[in-house]
């Protein structure tokens, strides 16, 4: 994908898992079965977006939707649903056998084509936050 424009480079990774995505988004029956293999949801509360289903809806379903045409708040908000709210621990399991780990990989990569990625530096600071606290 070398020497191409960051928008031929989205439309690409679209194009190579159309069928994949198109099925899995259309397969979806939201029963929300999924949230229960989901560790962070449970550690959040049951905080409905921490739902691999919802993640992916709401990462790749829109990439997809939109053809990858999103204003960068957008790709700022999924930046935190597919890095922060997913590990990609592959634990979803959906009834209908939808790979969701599948889905937020493509978004993940969408993401990181624009320029939207986990920094871990910012993970540093969290981490030296938490030190802090936990030191008082």
């Amino acid at each position: 994908m070398k020497g191409l424009k960051t928008e031929e480079k989205i439309k690409l990774i679209l194009q190579r898992r159309e069928a994949m995505i198109k099925l899995c988004l259309s397969a979806c029956v939201h029963c929300s079965l999924c949230a229960e293999s989901c560790f962070k949801f449970h550690n959040h509360s049951k905080d409905p977006s921490y739902m691999p289903s919802y993640k992916a809806l709401h990462s790749i379903g829109k990439i997809f939707r939109k053809k990858g045409k999103l204003k960068d708040e957008e790709f700022e908000e999924m930046k935190d649903l597919i890095w922060n709210k997913c590990v990609l621990c592959m634990r979803c399991y959906c009834p209908m056998g939808i790979s969701i780990p599948l889905l937020i990989a493509a978004a993940r990569a969408v993401c990181r084509e624009k320029g939207y990625y986990r920094t871990y530096d910012v993970i540093s600071k969290r981490i030296e936050k938490s030190k802090k606290v936990l030191t008082k």
